[in-house]
């Protein structure tokens, strides 16, 4: 089979190649160049053409850096100043990994498009339906960030990775000598270098921020903040209170620039509600649905009840209160191992 991998420089991606490789397809690796990196990082386009080059693979590189920055980075900087808390990589797998990238695979003539995500991808033998699963390493598992996936691009898609773990994948790079082996583990945002969220707003959102009351549950102002941007909910530091208890955010209120703060029982919510829905089997489940719900990637499952509520939107009830239930963030479904779908997170609370 003719496989386009797709090539982000890191080792993940590198193993996905040289085991489609090592199984006798013709494989081809492309990386998407999607944002300017610091004069100082290395290229993530240089690491993967090396890597291209000790397998013996052709290797392209497509520039996409104006779509990306119109369409994700913006939209991630408009995100925060609306007081919500965005997850772009969600957003950049649904419209460009699986989907710009997949139809640059197509035009290569690719029978499939392979990342090195840690998930799986299974079909019903019954429906045909393709079914998107956890990948089995769970400190790995990166399905949370692909419940947008369509059964189109899932069904052109393959995880080499999903079946092994971490630690295995390091193993592989290492026993093949690819030059991946030694690169560190990438940061949580790719765009944002050192994870410094604060940084990369002041320096690329042209909107200034708008300083505000910071205000505690009984309305009474106890600071000011300097922008909404900066700030998420569940968040205690660098809110500059001096107070007996620590606070943290427990609300944004955009209509009035403001900051909510209270005791971190106040961060706790125990429904919320969901739009811009995405259901992997394509069409939406039979309601009331009893399953479990993740509300930030690194949260663990919570038993929910989903029940629809009006136009493309659910709301989605949890057994036990959840911490830092945050707006713009996502909230995804889960059958045991398999993903039944996911939205973004409107409102906390009922």
């Amino acid at each position: 089979m003719k496989i386009v991998a797709a090539m982000s420089g890191g080792v993940d991606s590198a193993v996905a190649a040289a085991l489609l490789k090592r199984e006798g397809h013709e494989v081809i690796g492309a990386t998407l160049q999607l944002y300017a990196p610091p004069e100082t990082a290395p290229s993530a386009a240089d690491d993967a053409r090396r890597t291209a080059d000790k397998l013996g693979i052709p290797h392209y590189v497509f520039d996409l850096r104006e779509e990306f920055s119109r369409e994700i980075i913006a939209d991630f900087c408009a995100e925060y100043r609306r007081g919500r808390t965005p997850n772009p990589c969600v957003r950049c797998n649904r419209l460009f990994k699986f989907g710009r990238l997949g139809e640059k695979a197509r035009e290569l003539g690719a029978d499939f498009l392979a990342t090195g995500h840690y998930a799986r991808i299974e079909t019903d033998k019954i429906t045909g339906q393709r079914i998107l699963k956890k990948g089995l390493d769970p400190r790995k598992d990166q399905s949370y960030f692909l419940y947008r996936l369509t059964q189109e691009q899932l069904g052109f898609t393959l995880f080499p990775l999903g079946g092994l773990t971490k630690q295995e994948v390091k193993q592989i790079a290492i026993d093949l000598d690819l030059p991946a082996a030694a690169r560190p583990e990438s940061q949580e945002i790719c765009f944002i270098p050192g994870d410094d969220y604060a940084a990369f707003l002041d320096n690329y959102d042209p909107s200034p921020a708008r300083p505000g009351p910071i205000i505690d549950s009984g309305e009474k102002v106890v600071g000011r903040h300097r922008g909404l941007r900066y700030f998420t909910v569940g968040q205690r530091k660098g809110l500059g209170i001096a107070a007996a208890e620590p606070l943290y955010v427990t609300a944004i209120a955009p209509e009035r620039n403001a900051v909510i703060v209270g005791e971190k029982a106040q961060t706790y919510a125990d429904a919320l509600t969901a739009d811009n829905l995405n259901w992997i089997s394509g069409d939406p489940p039979a309601f009331p649905l009893e399953i479990k719900a993740r509300v930030r990637y690194r949260h663990p499952e919570a038993e929910a009840v989903v029940t629809p509520r009006g136009n493309d939107s659910v709301y989605v009830k949890f057994s036990a209160p959840q911490m830092a239930v945050a707006p713009g963030q996502s909230v995804v479904f889960y059958d045991g191992d398999r993903v039944n779908g996911g939205g973004t997170i409107s409102r906390q609370g009922r």
